[in-house]
């Protein structure tokens, strides 16, 4: 008979080899049934014989009970983002400055996949994985060990010699292409919502408070660097990364050095070819000078290192046919036509919709229903109709074509639909009394930046409205645990948490209140503008157009959307009702008036590593600075965070200064 001893350790070796040919090889070398009663045999002896189990045992990755949330971590070193390149010029300008800063004619470059997944890092202390963070802010990040600690292919014991006493690793978590589609197929065959790219399904994954769920999902990572190092590491980055390898990490086996920037551009063209045959999704292509001694010379800008760039892909294009064009109804009335397609293939996601915008560019296009087209995944994120291509046989009988017509009445509520001379869109001007308009202004009013009503998702405000149980944003605030109760899905403890997420959202700011009313063109930094010269609702509502054009980031388009809402006696009435409802909020805090930057007008644009959009806005209001959401002749400073697009090439036109972070920093009195 077996030493419990000997079968706890045949036992770890299967789990070990099936789990790894299930989540890094995407082939199941047994049923899942066979998996988990090994699984719970393991467990059993453990449990019995707890002297024999150790740190590294497949049952550690099992998952434990849920955390209520998650810790902060502030990273040790940051996790800075990289530049992009976006041409093989902006890629040969990046090989220039390099070789210039360093006064050489050619640098060694080790060229990696950019996963398209999740940023985290991990710290093993004597070897032993002792914490997982998210990248974050880049700054700091979520503590999400237990979770990562599910994952089959992250050591949690490194093997081997010479391992520093700390050492922080940072890599990629994503879902395998083929264990995506399993994932998918078992959600569908349990009536459960699919997840719409791996990436998706990869961040809400790691983000579970419950990691026994995290536990059940295929995630996989790879290591692609190293944060904080107390040892000795190698002088190149191929070979530090050739030591984790040696160490249990997994590591890109697409990894290679090459000598110069040619070899890296066709380095780019091979990895692009190979695309869509890759087991997994890539965005782009990083290259990195290798030595690391020439990194050191190189340093960093403010949010990214000099010596490494990302070479990004194009947006990635096929051809489909257009079977249909359905019409949508959105908050604001507008009715987008919507394409329907044969089902294919884009950027590693199953695309059977995508949008044509309007009217305008349908004719453009000459679309037509039964034409071949080109659909493309911008910023491989939205689908959306390019072009209409030839027939792929011009000797093939011609394939039955129909012009596309628009609605002449609301397709939600059958109510007259009309486009302004201004205008692209046509739109249903039936309010808040077509029901589409209604269900997309409740998602919006309920939205985490408005009054952040925590547990009305899409299918309970879907419910809500169809079953005639919320007719206004008021009805919201007058329902009670008995009414939803009966609707499906809701049990007596989610119905309790929606009622007291109403209570809750009651007490809001002005600004935040403002946004949530779905007014057009209306956002978070508008409404804030609002609020503070207005400072209450009274005066809001009588204020004439002239009067709203001078707020700061009110324009005459913007100001005639407001004095058209609330002069509507529709929306007086709505809003009387909801201060009677009982939605209050502080006196609006006037920011002050005599700081350094009185006077001024900013506005921050892409991603910031130190801080968030909404902080570095605040920081500034607080010098006495105000703050708008887009530029024009009054701005007087912009600054451009990574990712910083029109925005910053229309102060450029303008001659508006544009500030990196850096600047930012050393304006607010921070340190660098």
């Amino acid at each position: 008979m077996t030493s419990p001893e000997k079968e706890m350790s045949l036992l770890k070796e299967a789990l070990l080899r099936w789990s790894q040919a299930y989540f890094e090889q995407d082939d199941p070398e047994v049923p899942d049934l066979e998996y988990d009663a090994a699984m719970r045999r393991l467990q059993a002896l453990e449990a019995a014989h707890p002297e024999w189990a150790t740190a590294d045992s497949p049952t550690q990755r099992v998952g434990s009970a849920p955390l209520a949330a998650f810790q902060t971590v502030a990273h040790r070193l940051p996790m800075l983002s990289l530049d992009n390149a976006f041409s093989d010029k902006e890629l040969v300008d990046f090989d220039r400055r390099v070789t210039e800063k360093l006064q050489v004619d050619v640098v060694e470059y080790c060229c990696e996949p950019k996963l398209d997944g999740v940023a985290v890092s991990l710290a093993y202390q004597a070897g032993q994985l002792v914490q997982a963070a998210t990248r974050g802010d880049g700054s700091s990040g979520e503590d999400v060990t237990e979770n990562v600690r599910t994952i089959a292919n992250v050591a949690l014991q490194l093997e081997g010699d010479n391992i520093p006493a700390y050492l922080e690793v940072r890599g990629e978590i994503v879902i395998p292409r083929m264990a995506f589609e399993r994932l998918n197929a078992r959600a569908r065959e349990s009536g459960d919502k699919v997840f719409a790219n791996p990436r998706n399904a990869a961040a809400g994954s790691l983000r579970q408070l419950d990691s026994r769920v995290a536990a059940r999902r295929p995630l996989s990572f790879t290591a692609y660097s190293v944060g904080v190092v107390e040892g000795q590491l190698p002088n190149s980055h191929s070979e530090v990364l050739r030591s984790l390898k040696r160490w249990g990490l997994p590591i890109s086996e697409y990894m290679e050095t090459v000598s110069g920037v040619a070899a890296c551009g066709d380095y780019f063209s091979r990895l692009g070819t190979q695309r869509d045959a890759l087991p997994f999704d890539i965005d782009g292509i990083v290259f990195k000078v290798n030595d690391l001694g020439l990194q050191e010379r190189l340093g960093f800008v403010s949010r990214a290192p000099r010596w490494a760039i990302a070479r990004k892909f194009p947006a990635q294009e096929v051809g489909t046919r257009l079977l249909g064009v359905d019409f949508q109804v959105g908050r604001t009335g507008a009715i987008t036509p919507v394409a329907r397609l044969e089902p294919v293939l884009v950027a590693g996601v199953t695309v059977s919709n995508a949008t044509l915008h309007n009217a305008d560019e349908i004719h453009r296009l000459g679309l037509k229903i039964g034409d071949r087209v080109i659909i493309r995944r911008a910023g491989d994120v939205i689908p959306q109709v390019v072009s209409v291509v030839p027939e792929l046989d011009a000797d093939a009988p011609p394939h039955n074509r129909e012009s596309i017509v628009f609605p002449a009445s609301c397709p939600a509520c059958g109510s007259s639909v009309e486009r302004a001379a201004d205008e692209a869109v046509m739109r249903c001007g039936a309010g808040l009394e077509c029901n589409a308009q209604l269900k997309a202004a409740i998602r919006h009013f309920a939205s985490r930046k408005a009054l952040d009503i925590e547990g009305l998702g899409d299918k309970l405000i879907e419910q809500l409205v169809d079953e005639g149980l919320v007719q206004s944003l008021n009805d919201l605030f007058h329902l009670n645990v008995g009414q939803l109760q009966g609707l499906e899905r809701m049990g007596v403890k989610s119905s309790e948490n929606v009622v007291e997420a109403l209570l809750r959202a009651r007490s809001t700011s002005f600004a935040r209140f403002i946004y949530s009313l779905g007014i057009r063109e209306v956002g978070e930094a508008t409404a804030r503008a609002l609020a503070v010269h207005f400072l209450d609702l009274d005066s809001l509502l009588i204020a004439t157009t002239e009067e709203l054009e001078g707020v700061d980031d009110v324009g005459p388009v913007v100001a005639d959307h407001i004095k058209a809402y609330t002069s509507n006696p529709l929306n007086q009435e709505l809003l009387s009702c909801l201060i009677e409802s009982g939605i209050t909020w502080p006196a609006v805090q006037v920011d002050s008036d005599d700081g350094p930057l009185t006077g001024m007008l900013w506005v921050v644009t892409g991603k910031l590593l130190t801080m968030s959009r909404d902080e570095a806005e605040a920081k500034l209001r607080a010098l006495g600075a105000k703050t708008a959401a887009s530029v024009s002749s009054k701005t007087t400073t912009v600054v451009a965070g990574p990712g910083a697009g029109s925005k910053k090439k229309k102060a450029e036109a303008l001659n508006i200064p544009v500030v990196d972070e850096e600047e930012l920093i050393r304006t607010l009195g921070g340190p660098l």
